[in-house]
């Protein structure tokens, strides 16, 4: 299109939003809203530097501009309110012909900009952003501000998708405040359960909504997490005697065989719901398969195979392996979301590694996936 509306509703049909209202919710305010007064008058902010005659015409001097840009570089923008600023600027111009404009700019054109200063000028990082994430309020200040600009500048949306979350309530559903003594300081949450238990509350909840956060809250979500835990420590505690030597897979008995069956199942899952920005759906999944079809039923049928059956045993040696697969499959799931917890189970395992976190997820082979004998086990389970 030609003019910046019509440039901006293009770009957020190109945008991805989650969830996908915020499309509709954005849309409706840039297709309504009326012209924008960039300027504003107050005595400290940045400057829109430019000079006006008694008409109003703003004067257009590349060479004029080039000086003002490089003095703003050097010296920042405080050089406009400097003594002397007028007749360094205007060069050859008349000074007495042109006024110094002192407004400065709306507080969010500056907001707007941060993806220029942000992306464009650090060579590690990469122009657009792939994701803008904020509260549900900024689709009338951030985000924004953000698209007129890079529409207008650029031509396109400075992201490829937009991510909104609702606010943090307290488990009553009243908005936190300090007069009501509901407030929850993360910090303190760190302090006495970890970051981990803070990430795990996030990733189980529909984040794009407003949220309750309490000790109750928080409570089922460390019950979890101690679930969590210790059918990873289980699993270390068994690989201790994984000798790395493996059977193949079409001569393992059932149970193992279903088991990798659902690894299979979850990696779709996962992907999935990683590239759909759906935590809940992942962490629900995983911590379902933790505790129901792991710690309840596999692990408890298999206890007597690993303690008892010989070394070379096909039950035990198998059960090793499929253990080492639940293992390395999990623990690299769930490593962006709760990144200490996986880190340190991933070097306990593994002490030479770096990091579980520069890990690839892991390959799935297709002989994992037995749809027929997964029916049979749903009929013998129920």
């Amino acid at each position: 299109g030609t003019t910046l509306r019509s440039r901006a509703l293009k770009a957020i049909d190109d945008t991805r939003f989650v969830p996908a209202a915020g499309q509709n919710r954005i849309r409706a305010m840039i297709e309504e809203r009326p012209d924008w007064v960039l300027s504003r008058q107050r005595a400290w902010g940045v400057p829109i530097a430019v000079f006006a005659d008694e008409d109003g015409n703003v004067l257009k001097d590349e060479a004029v501009n080039q000086r003002i840009m490089e003095a703003f570089e050097k010296e920042g923008a405080d050089a406009w309110f400097a003594d002397g600023a007028k007749e360094r600027f205007l060069g050859n111009h008349d000074a007495s012909k042109w006024h110094q404009v002192m407004d400065i700019l709306d507080v969010w054109f500056d907001s707007g900009s941060t993806h220029v200063f942000t992306l464009e000028d650090r060579p590690d990082l990469k122009w657009p952003a792939d994701v803008y994430l904020e509260g549900s309020d900024q689709h009338r200040g951030w985000f924004h501000s953000s698209l007129l600009e890079s529409c207008g500048t650029r031509g396109r949306a400075p992201y490829e998708a937009v991510i909104t979350h609702g606010f943090t309530m307290d488990e009553e559903g009243r908005k936190m405040s300090k007069s009501l003594g509901n407030t929850v300081v993360p910090q303190d949450v760190i302090k006495q359960s970890g970051a981990d238990i803070l990430r795990l509350w996030v990733v189980t909840t529909d984040y794009w909504e407003d949220q309750r956060l309490g000790k109750n809250v928080l409570q089922t979500n460390i019950d979890a997490y101690r679930k969590l835990r210790n059918t990873i420590r289980w699993m270390l505690g068994t690989l201790a005697h994984d000798d790395g030597k493996d059977v193949p897979v079409e001569t393992m008995p059932e149970l193992e065989r279903l088991m990798l069956h659902r690894l299979s199942e979850l990696d779709e899952v996962v992907r999935q719901g990683y590239d759909a920005f759906e935590f809940k759906r992942i962490t629900r999944a995983l911590l379902d398969f933790m505790v129901v079809e792991l710690s309840a039923f596999y692990f408890d049928i298999r206890k007597d195979a690993l303690y008892c059956d010989g070394p070379s045993s096909l039950r035990r040696r198998a059960a090793v392996q499929v253990v080492r697969h639940l293992f390395e499959c999990l623990v690299k799931w769930l490593a962006p979301m709760l990144p200490f917890t996986t880190e340190e189970a991933w070097l306990d395992r593994h002490p030479e590694a770096v990091s579980v976190h520069l890990d690839q997820f892991p390959e799935i082979p297709q002989n994992w996936r037995n749809e027929a004998l997964a029916e049979k086990w749903r009929k013998v389970r129920q």
